[in-house]
């Protein structure tokens, strides 16, 4: 019979769904698309922007003109000269000056075309035929204009100007057929990124390559470890992002394969816990015959007085009463055991959560004590509390309420003739302890463990007499063992001391 992995079909990828296909086909697109873009840009745009760059340099070297002349007027100085010849040099432009005897003051470039523009522009000779000029710019200080030389096809920018010194500007800029050009540069670009596309691509499959067969192997081992093979291992030299797959990969492997080894150490630990269930049948067991133990007094005592009702042993009524009481008493009693079992088996087996919530436990120690009000005052006790103002803790407080019950009750059932009682709150690195103490005698060191113990009781006849049964301090240890906290007990010279802690951080 073949194996499920024998039975799939391999998977192939198709070339159109590789990773290698996908990514240089982005790039391609992504880099033709980048091509078009710019090519429409620049003819509905470039244009503009290179007659506009024109244009300002033109009146950059107006502006030079008219500052210099301002402060000399008869470019004598050698720092202007620089200046001009600085400006008229970067923006590839000529011009000249000239005053109004006809002498040239400055000029920068071919001296005769330039006087012979001045002639034409000037004294009005500028609409002849050898020579088409559109006004581009008019305002007082300056004539921009826009001149074709139809005989040699040459293309300029002039401005023409009377300066502040009332000599006569005339500054020329040649420009380009930039429609020409662009088409020109739109054919090389488009000629050249057709080129690069195919360049690129070649390069980005040789390089996607690289990348896609260290993919592959890493799914071929994926496909082997799916099939509990984990001896393979990734070999990779990458210090990418494949290099951590493929070390993830092997992690993986080695953690499956201890995941599976733990498992058959489970099996055997799962053999050793139905060993386990001997003892727990045992302490079933123990349990019941301490049960049983518990109940035989209580009940027998019902029976008893009971039936000396019942057949009219005594036809005193004081006396008929007290069979009552005791009757009423022992049923109390054993009610009380039932809903403490009750309380202790819910906990012990995890039928009852912790409801986490941040209270005042100051504020619950008081409220607790001053509801036992009638309780001290019949035994004569005074309870002392020791505590802050507030101090917020981390529990259940219904149950925590419940831990405090036990260890008051303790101690008013066990404070000797001094009857002191004391409750004590305090902080200590974030840890809240809250400790009972009365005065009484301490108790053995070889019974302080078994306190914690259902039923068990160190002075009998004094649970008896209080109606103890022996479990409220196994419902206290049950508690803190359900919220992760610490409860103990201290012997001390005049007394015992009970105490819990819980977190006072979140």
């Amino acid at each position: 019979m073949k194996s499920n992995s024998e039975n799939k079909k391999e998977r192939t990828v198709p070339i159109t769904h590789s990773i290698s296909y996908k990514l240089t086909f982005l790039i391609v697109a992504v880099m033709l698309l980048s091509v078009i873009f710019a090519g429409v840009f620049g003819s509905l745009f470039l244009e503009k922007y290179y007659t506009k760059q024109k244009q300002s340099a033109v009146k950059d070297v107006y502006k030079t003109f008219d500052k210099v002349v301002k402060k000399d007027a008869g470019f004598s100085e050698s720092d202007d000269l620089q200046e001009l010849n600085a400006i008229l040099e970067k923006t590839g432009a000529s011009a000249i000056v000239i005053d109004n005897g006809g002498t040239v003051l400055y000029t920068y470039g071919s001296e005769v075309p330039l006087r012979q523009r001045w002639q034409d522009l000037v004294f009005g000779h500028g609409d002849d035929k050898m020579f088409k000029s559109q006004v581009v710019e008019k305002n007082d200080d300056y004539n921009l204009l826009y001149t074709v030389d139809p005989s040699s096809k040459n293309y300029y920018y002039e401005l023409v100007s009377e300066l502040s010194n009332d000599s006569d500007l005339v500054v020329r800029v040649s420009v380009e057929n930039f429609k020409e050009s662009l088409s020109i540069t739109n054919k090389f670009y488009i000629g050249l990124a057709i080129a690069l596309i195919i360049v690129i691509t070649i390069i980005l499959i040789v390089v996607t390559r690289r990348y896609t067969i260290p993919m592959l192997q890493l799914a071929a081992i994926s496909k082997q470890m799916s099939e509990l093979d984990f001896d393979v291992k990734y070999e990779g030299q990458h210090n990418d992002e494949l290099g951590v797959l493929g070390d993830s990969m092997n992690e993986m492997s080695e953690k499956l394969e201890t995941t599976i080894t733990e498992l058959k150490t489970a099996n055997l630990e799962l053999e050793k816990d139905i060993k386990q269930k001997e003892e727990v049948d045992e302490l079933r067991k123990e349990f019941i015959s301490n049960v049983s133990h518990e109940l035989k007094t209580p009940t027998a005592l019902i029976q008893g007085y009971a039936e000396g009702l019942s057949e009219g042993i005594n036809d005193n009524p004081e006396d008929i009463k007290y069979y009552s009481d005791v009757i009423v008493d022992e049923s109390n009693k054993l009610n009380k055991m039932v809903g403490q079992l009750l309380t202790l088996n819910q906990i012990e087996f995890g039928s009852v959560k912790v409801n986490l919530e941040r209270f005042d436990i100051v504020e619950v120690i008081k409220s607790l004590i001053n509801r036992r009000q009638i309780l001290t005052e019949k035994n004569n006790v005074d309870i002392k509390v020791d505590a802050p103002d507030k101090q917020f803790v981390w529990g259940d407080e219904f149950y925590i309420e419940e831990v405090i019950t036990n260890y008051l009750n303790n101690a008013i059932n066990h404070v000797d003739d001094k009857r002191i009682i004391k409750v004590q709150v305090a902080e200590n690195n974030g840890i809240v302890r809250v400790s009972v103490f009365n005065s009484g005698k301490p108790i053995s060191e070889d019974e302080l463990e078994n306190i914690w113990v259902k039923f068990y009781k160190i002075d009998k006849a004094r649970t008896r007499e209080y109606g103890g049964s022996g479990i409220g301090l196994s419902i206290v240890k049950a508690i803190m063992d359900n919220h992760d906290k610490e409860c103990g007990v201290i012997n001390h010279e005049d007394g015992v001391e009970f105490w819990f802690e819980l977190d006072a951080k979140n």
